[in-house]
């Protein structure tokens, strides 16, 4: 039997390396598994649809899908989950003491859509009512001049978005005090190196802790996109990788859980582990739609109220209904 032969481009994840290797392979694929950073593989999918499967930002996804003729469909795998409450950074001089302090101020953003500033804006409107219409948003590179939306916005007025200039950084502007705060998916290397500059949350594991114990909430930043094309043609696939996904999620699980030795250089691997299920649970990183419809729900509610998304989706909409296991994995 002839195998379907893939390209699938993806960062390099514990959860993911079973397939890399060659441990577990999806039925019926030849998977080429090509090792790329994450924005690399998003540019050059959003832009130029290189690969048959990506690793691919929730929000840019959820925007490809206002497109007259959406290109991907997304399987229910999300290889990249990650609190943002420890990737907001202020000045000092700027006078922000408390979550509230940022509405109405200058707020660095690498792109107004990528999701961890989705997902930022979102739980600073629902937990300490910063409205996310309010700041004036300056976008661009954090490290490198020149960054620029990967994906076309068209954003609602009243909504203030302004890209810096062709030789500017957002770190830089913000150890100088150009702008007051940055929202960010990586740490500026102005922090640590200026005093003024610090974390919105002085103790963002607490914060993280919290905001989950209220709200259920450990945010999903990746999902997985395939081109449509290829599932018209070749439907099954849907369900053939959403299955090689799980079986290689339950490998990194099983690693983390190995005590002969440390398959990570951790040498406190045990209690990280046992603090993580004490304050997430048992399955705190889970793959399918139901046992993460209610984080899906409230990214889709702020993409819309962000002025993002053209309307209120639902999480069914994302995925291929043929990705269904049918049957508990």
């Amino acid at each position: 039997m002839t195998q379907l032969s893939l390209t699938f481009a993806c960062l390099d994840y514990d959860r993911t390396r079973a397939l890399q290797d060659g441990r577990v392979k999806p039925e019926g694929i030849d998977l080429n598994f090509l090792a790329l950073p994450v924005e690399e593989t998003f540019f050059r999918q959003l832009r130029y649809q290189e690969f048959d499967i990506a690793e691919m930002s929730l929000s840019s996804y959820v925007l490809t899908l206002d497109q007259e003729d959406p290109p991907f469909l997304a399987i229910p795998v999300f290889p990249s989950r990650y609190f943002r409450h420890q990737s907001i950074f202020v000045n000092a001089r700027s006078g922000i003491e408390q979550p509230a302090d940022l509405a109405g101020r200058r707020i660095g953003v690498p792109e107004y859509q990528i999701t961890a500033g989705v997902w930022q804006r979102g739980m600073l409107a629902d937990e300490y009512g910063v409205d996310p219409f309010s700041p004036q948003y300056f976008s661009g590179g954090v490290e490198t001049p020149g960054r620029e939306e990967k994906i076309t916005l068209d954003l609602p007025d009243g909504l203030k978005v302004q890209p810096i200039g062709p030789g500017q950084t957002l770190s830089a502007m913000l150890a100088s005090g150009e702008i007051d705060a940055l929202m960010s998916a990586h740490v500026p290397s102005c922090f640590g190196r200026d005093p003024d500059v610090r974390r919105l949350f002085a103790d963002p594991k607490a914060a993280e802790k919290a905001y989950f114990a209220k709200t259920g909430i450990f945010p999903i930043m990746h999902t997985v996109v395939i081109k449509r094309a290829i599932l018209a043609r070749h439907p099954w696939a849907a369900r053939s990788l959403t299955k090689a996904f799980q079986a290689s999620l339950r490998i990194a699980k099983e690693d983390l859980a190995y005590r002969s030795a440390l398959k990570v250089m951790l040498p406190w691997l045990d209690d990280h582990v046992a603090e993580t299920i004490s304050a997430l649970g048992e399955d705190y990183w889970s793959y399918g739609v139901e046992p993460n419809r209610h984080v899906l729900e409230v990214f889709l509610r702020y993409s819309h109220a962000q002025g993002l998304a053209k309307r209120l989706r639902t999480p069914d909409e994302l995925f291929a209904g043929s990705a269904d296991t049918g049957y508990a994995i």
